[in-house]
């Protein structure tokens, strides 16, 4: 399985991580946590314009807004907006670490079983675009059961920690031909939503117009019990009444010389068939619908503890993971050029930090070293000489960010 972008641990316990090296002297080690700080508020000053242009781009199209529109938008500047929103959130994810589902990995979603035994159905004809995003891919194994808990099947398969997805519904002509009315999305509206925990068997459950079918075992077993207990009505409770409507039948086409008289007892007993029929026939309707209504349930709790957030919360979420990423990134990078004490090209300094990273926490990753060391020359506090990379003292790096952050504000000034 190919090694996943995302770094498993949190900041401060990444920059502990570093100091733990031994490697810094404790002069240096203030001065490098003083230096994580600034190089975070930058980061965090840059991170909370992004938020700003998505929640800017989105708010037309946000389908929980609580906000009056002061003017109306034209059908242009619509489309100038979902462009930027989406070119943005696209930017966000992958700076989060997040990958995109491809095509064949949604279709194999599709077509596999779903681990809470339920079948379900997606229109995908009601999405303009659908894009899907993970992060945390690793296998998993559980203990399903079987034949009403009477056998245990330990089943392994692949699952996400993380699943962003978004979704542009079509207009309200599409719908308005189709004759169909929802009042569970908007036409032209765009959903995001954040998942957690996710078998990638279990993916259609993440749409939004997903609806439970009944799998063949089920449709078996409904059929089943109706089969049976529909022969046991017609033997025990159904006899005279059948034997009546029989000769009356017989007598009306012409098989039977024998005329039939219906009386008061006669009259009861074709009541009473036709009361159990009709008895029979709701008993069965209701469990076909309860089964379908326990189905859909089992959904809605497991969407329960997997979803994270919706809309235009999510990007805050979004934002913070990026933002976090992005921080791990520069640190790791700088820290090991820091003490490497020589020039060192990008693909040693990147094989250095990952196996740093199996070693001391037997974790694999594939660090995003081009990204880092661009950060990191950005801010200019790295140097490069022919494909070389080494990194400035501390001290010299504390004045550089110091100047980077005052340049920030007095641009704005100017």
């Amino acid at each position: 399985m190919k090694k996943d972008r995302f770094i498993p641990l949190r900041k401060t316990d990444l920059i502990n991580a570093c100091l733990q090296q031994g490697q810094l002297n404790e002069k240096d080690k203030n001065a490098f946590i003083d230096l994580c700080h600034i190089l975070v508020s930058t980061l965090h000053f840059e991170y909370h314009q992004t938020l700003e242009i998505l929640k800017d781009s989105y708010a037309p199209f946000d389908p929980n807004s609580d906000t009056l529109p002061v003017h109306s938008t034209s059908k242009d500047s619509l489309d100038n907006k979902q462009q930027v929103f989406a070119q943005t959130f696209a930017q966000v994810l992958n700076a989060a670490n997040f990958e995109k589902v491809t095509e064949q990995d949604l279709q194999e979603a599709l077509h596999e079983a779903s681990l809470f035994k339920v079948r379900l159905e997606v229109e995908f004809e009601d999405f303009a675009e659908v894009v899907f995003y993970r992060r945390g891919e690793y296998q998993k194994t559980e203990t399903l059961s079987k034949f009403w808990g009477l056998k245990k099947q330990q089943v392994s398969f692949t699952n996400y920690d993380k699943v962003a997805v978004y979704i542009k519904f079509k207009n309200a002509e599409y719908f308005a031909s189709k004759k169909m009315k929802s009042t569970n999305f908007e036409p032209d509206s765009t959903i995001i939503k954040l998942f957690q925990n996710v078998p990638k068997a279990d993916l259609e459950m993440l749409f939004p117009n997903s609806e439970v079918r009944m799998r063949t075992l089920d449709k078996a077993i409904i059929g089943g019990s109706a089969l049976v207990g529909g022969t046991v009505v017609l033997v025990t409770k159904l006899g005279a009444s059948l034997l009546l409507m029989a000769g009356i039948i017989s007598y009306w086409i012409g098989l039977s010389d024998k005329a039939v008289t219906i009386g008061t007892q006669e009259l009861i007993a074709l009541c009473a068939g036709a009361g159990v029929i009709g008895g029979f026939i709701f008993k069965e309707w209701s469990k076909f619908k309860n089964r379908k209504l326990k189905f859909m349930k089992a959904l809605a709790d497991n969407l329960y503890f997997k979803n994270l957030d919706n809309n235009a919360g999510v990007f805050h979420h979004l934002i913070d993971a990026a933002e976090e990423e992005e921080c791990k990134e520069a640190i790791l990078a700088y820290y090991f050029l820091l003490t490497f004490k020589q020039p060192i090209s990008s693909e040693q300094l990147d094989q250095q930090i990952e196996d740093w990273f199996t070693s001391r926490f037997d974790f694999e990753i594939d660090f995003e070293i081009e990204d880092a060391l661009n950060k990191l020359l950005r801010f200019g506090i790295v140097n490069k000489q022919n494909n070389m990379y080494s990194a400035i003292s501390i001290q010299a790096a504390q004045t550089q960010l110091d100047r980077e952050w005052d340049d920030i504000f007095s641009s704005k000034v100017e």
